[in-house]
């Protein structure tokens, strides 16, 4: 139930400010009500809903000072990944990571923009996995997590924007190659502030 309910959450089935209520979803899940609380009690530990007086759980829509705060967080996180990535990457590690951009730079180039965000998503987390396999990774990870945006609302279906960015992405992974994690950190640093200031400035995210 609980993984569920995290998991339309975090996809977007169930946009920001949707309010729950617990016997509506059981009776959609076709459960008791009981394990519907449970799992909204576990949801909000996680900070996907909050509960408000007379209106029970409704999950969370950022506001723009809090989703620049969510896209400092990552900066800071996955900048450090790529830093520590550019010390232990391996050449078949690296041979992933330039096959996953070249899928990004062809779908792009035939203009298949809605799957983009979740390709970045995936190139971002590996460089994080890569840096930090015993902690930093799964933090990353987490981060993401308590933040979805669904594919359907990324500024990747911005054709100028995903051209942008897949600039930095080569940028980033020459960066890696080289081993200067000074310049990987700085240039991941920039890309996800970027995405964050184009978030509160504009209708979409990364």
């Amino acid at each position: 139930m609980y993984e569920v309910l995290r998991d339309e959450i975090r996809n977007a089935r169930v946009p920001g400010g949707t309010q729950l209520k617990a016997a509506h979803l059981a009776e959609r899940l076709g459960v008791s009500i009981t394990p519907v609380r449970e799992a909204l009690r576990r949801l909000e530990k996680d900070r996907l809903v909050s509960y408000q007086s007379h209106r029970g759980a409704t999950v969370i829509d950022l506001s723009d000072e809090a989703l620049l705060e969510f896209y400092n967080v990552r900066a800071v996180v996955e900048g450090l990944g790529a830093r520590l990535a550019a010390a232990r990457i391996t050449p078949g590690q690296l041979a992933e990571l330039r096959s996953l951009h070249g899928q990004m730079v062809a779908d792009a180039a035939e203009r298949r923009l809605v799957g983009l965000g979740e390709l970045s998503r995936r190139l971002h987390l590996a460089i994080a996995d890569i840096g930090g396999p015993a902690f930093l990774g799964q933090h990353a990870h987490a981060i993401r997590d308590s933040h979805p945006v669904p594919a359907a609302a990324s500024l990747w279906l911005d054709a100028e924007q995903a051209e942008a960015h897949l600039a930095e992405h080569a940028r980033l992974l020459d960066a890696l190659e080289a081993g200067e994690g000074e310049a990987a950190e700085r240039i991941m640093i920039a890309h996800v502030r970027a995405s964050g200031a184009y978030r509160v400035g504009g209708p979409v995210g990364d």
